[in-house]
C-alpha cells in the first residue's frame, strides 16, 4: 500500500516529519525521536539520513544489534558517511565484537576530519 498516496502526503510532509524527531533528538528523548523515524520508514523508502538517524537512535537506546543493523544499511547507501562508520565502531563494541570494532575505529583515527579521528582514537584507547 502507498501510504503516501493515501495520506495525499509529498516530501514537505515527509521533511516536517524528519524535523520533528530531529527535535525530539535534540531534546534527548530517543525513542519518541524513534518513533518519527519508523514512520517514515512506512511511508516511504527510508534515505542513507534516516537510516543512520535510526542507527543512532538504537544505539543511544541500547539496542546494538538493530544499531548495527541500521548502520550497515546506511553504509550500503553511503559508504564514505564518518559518523555512521564511527557509530559501528561503538555498536560492535556494543555487542562485544572487540576485534572487529577496533578495526574499524583504528580505520577512523587516520582520517583528516579531526573530531573524527579523536573519537575513534578515544574508543581505540577504551577497548584496547
Amino acid at each position: 500500500m502507498d501510504w503516501q498516496e493515501v495520506l495525499g502526503w509529498g516530501e514537505t510532509e515527509l521533511n516536517d516529519l524528519r524535523f520533528v524527531g530531529y527535535a525530539y533528538i535534540r531534546q534527548g528523548i530517543y525513542d519518541v525521536a524513534l518513533t518519527f523515524f519508523n514512520a517514515l520508514s512506512v511511508l516511504t523508502h527510508p534515505t542513507a539520513y534516516d537510516l543512520q538517524t535510526m542507527g543512532a537512535l538504537h544505539l543511544q537506546l541500547g539496542n546494538g544489534l538493530k544499531a548495527l543493523d541500521y548502520l550497515d544499511r546506511a553504509l550500503k547507501a553511503d559508504p564514505s558517511h564518518l559518523a555512521t562508520q564511527l557509530n559501528r565502531a561503538k555498536a560492535l563494541f556494543m555487542l562485544g565484537y572487540k576485534r572487529q570494532g577496533l578495526l574499524q575505529a583504528e580505520f577512523l583515527e587516520d582520517n583528516a576530519d579531526k573530531a573524527i579521528a579523536e573519537k575513534a582514537a578515544a574508543l581505540t584507547l577504551s577497548y584496547r
